[in-house]
């Protein structure tokens, strides 16, 4: 009698939970879920909102049809599932509402909103419990991580969050990064400095719980032929327009490189709250035939943008390692930005970019001179060199399989209990 065939293994099944998705500025979560599903893993997409705005990107609109919202119906919803979590399962109830008020006090919100996420998680849990998920990952260190933890002390599944930083940094005591880390199975940090960051709130017997896993580029994005940056004078700086990101010293900088004598175009790729404040300073200094700003444009654009450049100009004051860094080295563009956070881990100075103290705008004109005054054939050194090292630290492929290998650990611990 011949044997029969092994039956395949089931595959694994997770959930993500970001607080807004999709969004233009989470396409780097978008491509961490598609390597995932590449792998063999289930993923199961859930925000909290994000079902009804205005969507730039085709594979975000995609993404949204694939996405379940806590929020989707309304607070009666939500007073529903935190009721029949109650009759359910009291004594739960209780000790997860107990951990609600504990993350809720001295906190980064006030009160009544952590008891909202109470709610949340009341909902969430109930969806959980009628799919076969069997892990539940969380992309960034504040409210999506504490819905996690929530969800766990409720009596769903495990869960771990990845930290992305500046603002888990900014007052983690608030956030109460210690005890989201502690509950949790393990910790993603993006760089090597967010590790160093978790490392201060977390006991040194869970430093090792807290993994390094690189955001990732598609091959897609920066397939095709390589070119060298062009010779026109043009930068162009990608991102929220907001108070981390130093956009108003960099319209400053350009005004006095303008100033001194230099050619220059500045492109302004994105949208925020700080934009009506950038718009006033460029009038103010009288650099407006030099400079445009695009608002929220699709990733396919910024690529676009980002070739049309000779290098990209990010001066940012916190940061964690932002995407678009890495983005305009896959692409051959080397890169103007600040010794700050994970970016000098990626950016050589001298290399493939310039870097410069954040804050400075003295330094940041010298080196946007540099950078205007370099020959093609030194550019095209740089871009080769940015390139290079972007696709080597950052495919997506390659980290996504670590993340596999974590969420594969953290059910087989859970099912030899």
């Amino acid at each position: 009698m011949s044997a029969q065939p092994a039956a395949a293994a089931a595959p694994l099944h997770i959930a993500y939970l970001v607080n807004q998705y999709p969004a233009v500025s989470h396409t780097f979560i978008r491509r961490e879920i598609l390597a995932l599903e590449r792998l063999g893993l289930v993923v199961h997409r859930l925000a909290v909102r994000g079902w009804d705005g205005d969507i730039a990107d085709d594979e975000d609109r995609r993404e949204r049809s694939r996405t379940h919202y806590i929020l989707q119906r309304g607070m009666a919803g939500l007073l529903g599932a935190v009721l029949r979590q109650a009759i359910s399962s009291p004594l739960r109830f209780l000790r997860a509402l107990g951990l609600a008020l504990r993350l809720g006090h001295r906190a980064y919100r006030p009160l009544p909103y952590h008891l909202v996420f109470f709610a949340q998680a009341c909902w969430l849990n109930l969806w959980l419990k009628a799919t076969p998920v069997r892990h539940l990952h969380a992309h960034f260190g504040t409210n999506p991580a504490e819905l996690a933890a929530l969800v766990q002390a409720l009596g769903g599944p495990t869960y771990s969050f990845t930290v992305h930083g500046p603002e888990e940094f900014d007052k983690p005591d608030f956030h109460k990064i210690g005890e989201k880390v502690r509950r949790s199975a393990f910790v993603v940090a993006i760089s090597s400095f967010c590790r160093s960051q978790l490392f201060r709130w977390v006991p040194y017997a869970r430093w090792a719980d807290v993994k390094v896993v690189h955001c990732g580029l598609e091959k897609a994005f920066h397939a095709g032929p390589v070119t060298t940056p062009p010779a026109r004078p043009r930068l162009v700086c990608v991102g929220r327009i907001c108070e981390q990101k130093g956009q108003l010293l960099l319209a400053q900088a350009a005004a006095e490189v303008i100033r001194q004598g230099s050619e220059l175009e500045l492109v302004f790729a994105g949208d925020g709250e700080m934009r009506p404040q950038l718009e006033a300073l460029i009038a103010q200094l009288g650099i407006e035939r030099h400079v445009r700003i695009t608002g929220w444009i699709s990733s396919q654009q910024v690529r676009e943008e980002l070739l049309s450049a000779r290098a990209l100009a990010l001066p940012s004051f916190a940061e964690g390692l932002p995407v678009v860094i890495m983005e305009a080295m896959a692409l051959g563009r080397p890169v103007l930005t600040t010794y700050v956070a994970g970016i000098p881990e990626l950016v050589v100075p001298g290399e493939c970019g310039w870097l410069f103290p954040a804050g400075d705008v003295e330094e940041m004109v010298v080196r946007m001179r540099e950078c205007l005054a370099s020959p093609p054939e030194q550019l095209a050194r740089m871009g080769a060199a940015a390139r290079q090292r972007a696709i080597e630290r950052h495919d997506i492929d390659t980290e996504a399989a670590k993340l596999a290998a974590l969420f594969r650990s953290s059910a087989g611990a859970v099912a030899s209990r």
